[in-house]
C-alpha cells in the first residue's frame, strides 16, 4: 500500500511558476512509476506529466513548461511548473503505478492549482 499527499498549490498570476510536492510513504517508492494528473471543473481528469525507469513523459500542452522529478531518498516526486497558464487551472494528482504497468494503482487527494489572468 502507498498513500501519497501532494503539496504546493495555490493562486498564481499567469506567467508565474509553482512547484508541486507529493510525498509517498512506503519503503518501495523507487520500484514506482509515478504520475502527475489534473482535473479542471467540468472536465475529465487528464494526463500532465510521468517519470519511470523509462524516463519523462509529458502532455503536448505542458511540453517545456512543466518539469517532473523525484527524490527517491525522500520517496518524493515533484512537478516544476513554469510559465503557467489560465487553462492550467486545475486539481492536479499525484498517481503511483507499478513500474511495468501502465494502470496507475494509488493516487492522491489533490492540490488546488490556480493561475489569474
Amino acid at each position: 500500500q502507498v498513500q501519497l499527499v501532494e503539496s504546493g498549490g495555490g493562486l498564481v498570476q499567469a506567467g508565474g511558476s509553482l512547484r508541486l510536492s507529493c510525498a509517498a510513504s512506503g519503503r518501495t517508492f523507487r520500484d514506482y512509476a509515478m504520475g502527475w494528473f489534473r482535473q479542471a471543473p467540468g472536465k475529465e481528469r487528464e494526463f500532465v506529466a510521468s517519470i519511470s525507469w523509462r524516463g519523462e513523459n509529458y502532455a503536448d500542452s505542458v511540453k517545456g513548461r512543466f518539469s517532473i522529478s523525484r527524490d527517491n531518498a525522500k520517496n518524493t516526486v515533484y512537478l516544476q511548473m513554469n510559465s503557467l497558464k489560465p487553462e492550467d487551472t486545475a486539481v492536479y494528482y499525484c498517481a503511483a503505478r507499478f513500474e511495468g504497468s501502465s494502470g496507475y494503482v494509488y493516487w492522491g487527494r489533490g492540490t488546488q492549482v490556480t493561475v489569474s489572468s
